[in-house]
């Protein structure tokens, strides 16, 4: 067998007939391309952990030192066999599985290196120490292919972690060639479009997703040890609310009614208040039919939460507390990098008021609004017709939003922009509510959550001056003011973009990269 190279594009249809006629081989050998149940196997992470503390023993249970196996093309593998005594092996015998990502040739030593989702490690074949069927079987693998091996584990003369093989079991042939080897999945399309192969060839890509599960786990096992109680909510709303955003729009044919996919968790939720469930959350998916670009996707994972009897305070203090301990459980230092810019998590992060912000990065009172008029028109807005508060904050997000480097939690919003959020005691042009803000990013969005149904009722009735019904979170719901005339505790309410804290975690810098299977243009 020559050693094999992948493929450049433009043999893909002769290679594709190449492992076809492999694939032919095979069945005719009387063996399953397709491959079986393979129990007990190991995952090549514990071999790499393991094999450091492994004491090789003798029989009467003395220790021997881990054997120099010799070079690959010297090695004489049968005659070291020989040579030891009982109880002198090489190692544990060991079961493993993954794909062929590299193959060589050595005289009568086949190598390759294989990948499972822990990591990769060599295998070496050598002839007349394993069935002849088995060696010959290594003349129909190709890159990508599955298999099984079980060997000894040990180490060659260069230290390198090698599993000897003793058995090989086909797992699956791939008809398809891997990509061009050395540059792997580089264009950012392709890896989206086809993460099967961004997750097999690119080891980075992999770890980031492994790194997003471990921040999810911890996100839960922080809530847990609030004793917050995991919900599941209805994903078809009759309703859009609880956001301002543009929904999905569907129809449900047997009860002849519109429905949309929910852009937000928020009202169903606080339902969960009324009905005793003090401390509540969900994880899970939204959809808002706007834009594409680096920090968004139509449909994106997002968690809220509510606490009773807590209030935006609260909210910050468990923010802060569920970003610390993710990037604990991710194993890094509170000193991280996204893209070129650094980012310091160590706690406590800071906390300004929007119109302490607001006043500092635009040189105008927030209460100037001919001032604040004049400078919207020379930054590109648009303000004729429209609340002086939503002028506001549309100079905010220009002016402010990008300055913020943070993490920085922004406080006190405009009680006009926030129609779901109770007034500030103090001043009820105020509104309770915090974001918090990393790089120019949203990070997370909470409220001490308004209770008063008569008030409530009254903000759903009276939108916003020039603002467009999808624009505003202000939209009619008559049952949640049922249910809050049946009387919800007072309570404080959490929203966190998961995907965005994922992308700052794991120096992302698209949302893209850190959604499996994001949305993409039909392939042409």
């Amino acid at each position: 067998m020559s050693d094999s190279q992948p493929l450049d594009n433009s043999e893909l249809g002769v290679h594709q007939a190449a492992r076809l006629e492999k694939l032919k081989k095979i069945e005719a050998s009387g063996l399953d391309p397709w491959g079986h149940r393979f129990d007990d196997r190991s995952f090549i992470r514990v071999a790499h952990t393991l094999i450091p503390q492994i004491q090789f023993k003798k029989d009467d249970g003395t220790a021997i030192p881990l054997p120099d196996f010799g070079g690959p093309e010297a090695i004489d593998y049968k005659a070291w066999k020989a040579s030891h005594g009982p109880g002198e092996e090489i190692g544990p015998n060991i079961r493993v599985a993954g794909r062929i990502i590299l193959m060589r040739t050595a005289g009568k030593l086949v190598f390759l290196n294989i990948r499972d989702l822990t990591g990769d490690i060599q295998i070496m074949i050598p002839k007349g120490h394993l069935p002849d069927e088995d060696f010959e079987l290594t003349k129909s693998l190709d890159f990508g292919d599955l298999i099984g091996v079980d060997g000894r584990l040990g180490r060659t003369n260069t230290g390198e972690l090698t599993v000897f093989a003793q058995k090989l079991h086909f797992m699956t042939k791939t008809l398809e060639p891997p990509p061009e080897k050395h540059a792997g999945l580089q264009d950012p399309e392709l890896r989206q479009r086809m993460r099967y192969l961004d997750l097999t060839y690119n080891p980075d890509s992999l770890q980031t997703f492994l790194k997003r599960t471990k921040i999810i786990q911890s996100i839960r096992s922080t809530l847990s040890k609030h004793e917050f109680v995991e919900v599941e909510g209805p994903t078809l709303h009759t309703i859009a609310g609880g956001a301002a955003a543009k929904p999905f729009l569907t129809h449900h044919n047997a009860l002849d009614m519109k429905l949309f996919l929910r852009i937000a968790l928020e009202l169903h939720l606080k339902r969960l208040l009324v009905g005793g469930i003090e401390r509540v959350y969900e994880m899970g998916r939204v959809y808002r039919n706007e834009g594409i670009s680096p920090k968004h996707n139509p449909e994106f994972t997002m968690i809220e939460l509510y606490w009773a009897y807590a209030d935006y305070r609260t909210m910050m203090d468990l923010t802060q507390q569920i970003i610390v301990e993710a990037i604990q459980a991710t194993g890094q230092g509170f000193q991280l990098m996204w893209g070129d810019l650094p980012i310091d998590f160590t706690p406590p992060f800071a906390r300004r008021t929007y119109t302490e912000l607001f006043e500092e990065h635009t040189g105008l009172k927030i209460s100037d609004h001919e001032g604040i008029v004049k400078l919207a028109r020379k930054i590109g807005l648009h303000p004729d017709g429209k609340h002086p508060d939503v002028v506001v904050s549309e100079v905010f997000e220009e002016k402010v939003e990008d300055a913020l480097i943070g993490p920085i939690f922004v406080t006190d919003y405009p009680a006009s922009l926030c129609p779901l959020t109770k007034r500030s005691r103090n001043n009820p042009n105020i509104a309770e509510r915090f974001e918090l803000f990393i790089h120019g990013m949203e990070l997370a969005n909470a409220y001490t959550e308004l209770n008063d149904p008569i008030l409530q009722e009254d903000l759903f009735k009276t939108q916003l001056d020039g603002m467009a019904e999808e624009d505003s979170m202000a939209k009619m719901d008559t049952d949640f003011i049922r249910a809050l005339r049946h009387g919800m505790p007072p309570a404080g309410g959490l929203g966190i973009g998961i995907d965005r804290l994922v992308m700052l975690l794991t120096n992302s810098r698209s949302i893209r990269d850190v959604i499996l299977f994001p949305l993409l243009r039909h392939e042409s």
